[in-house]
C-alpha cells in the first residue's frame, strides 16, 4: 500500500484578485503562504519518497513551504504536464466581470465544463490529455512499488487527475472544485487502485 497525496497550491496574488491566472507565473499571497504551511502541518505523519510539482512559482513555493514544515529530503520532479490550464484569451481577466459579459450558463461552461473550448486556450479535456499520460508514466510505477508520492499542482490539473483516479463522468467533473491549499490523501494498492480517500483542509 502507498499514499498518493494531491495538494493544490496556496492562494496566489492573482487568486486574491479573482483573476484567471492560467500559465502566468504568479507568486503566493501571504494567505497562500499560510495555507501552504497549514498543508505541511496536516501532512505530518506521512513519509514521502518522491514529489512531483508543476514548474510554476505558486506550486514550487507551496512545495518549498511544505518541504520546510516536514523537513523533507526527497527526489523532486517538475514537469509542465502538471501546469494549470491555459485560459487563453481569458488570462488576466476578472472572473466575475467575465461572468457579467457572457452570462451564467456560458461562464459555468468556461469555468467548469470538461470539453468547452477556450479561445486560444485549453479545455479541461486537453489538460486531462497531458496530465493522465504523465501520471501513468511517471507516478503510477512509484505507487506500484509501494512508494508514497506527493503532487503539488493546480486546481485544473488536479481536477483532471482526480477525474481519472475516481472515474468521474464528464458531466460530474463540473461539480468538483479544490480550494487553495486543499489536500486529497489516497491509499493506493499495488495494482494502482484506490482503497481509501481522505480530504484535509
Amino acid at each position: 500500500m502507498a499514499y498518493l497525496v494531491l495538494v493544490r497550491h496556496g492562494e496566489s496574488l492573482w487568486n486574491q484578485k479573482d483573476l484567471w491566472t492560467g500559465l502566468t507565473d504568479i507568486e503566493l499571497s501571504e494567505k497562500g503562504k499560510e495555507e501552504a504551511k497549514k498543508a505541511g502541518i496536516l501532512l505530518k505523519g506521512i513519509h514521502f519518497d518522491h514529489v512531483f510539482t508543476s514548474p510554476l512559482k505558486r506550486a514550487l513555493e507551496t512545495y518549498e513551504i511544505i518541504k520546510k514544515e516536514l523537513n523533507l529530503n526527497v527526489l523532486k520532479s517538475s514537469d509542465s504536464a502538471l501546469n494549470e490550464r491555459d485560459y487563453g484569451d481569458f488570462t488576466g481577466k476578472n472572473k466575475w466581470e467575465v461572468k457579467k459579459e457572457v452570462g451564467d450558463e456560458e461562464f459555468f461552461k468556461i469555468r467548469r465544463g470538461f470539453n468547452h473550448p477556450i479561445p486560444n486556450g485549453e479545455s479541461l479535456k486537453q489538460v486531462y490529455e497531458r496530465v493522465v499520460p504523465y501520471y501513468k508514466e511517471k507516478v503510477e510505477p512509484e505507487l506500484e512499488q509501494g512508494k508514497n508520492v506527493l503532487i503539488v499542482a493546480h486546481g485544473n490539473s488536479l481536477r483532471a487527475l482526480i477525474k481519472y483516479l475516481e472515474n468521474i463522468s464528464d458531466e460530474d467533473i463540473s461539480k468538483l472544485e479544490l480550494a487553495t491549499g486543499e489536500i486529497y490523501v489516497y491509499s493506493i494498492d499495488n495494482n494502482g487502485k484506490i482503497t481509501s480517500k481522505e480530504i484535509r483542509k
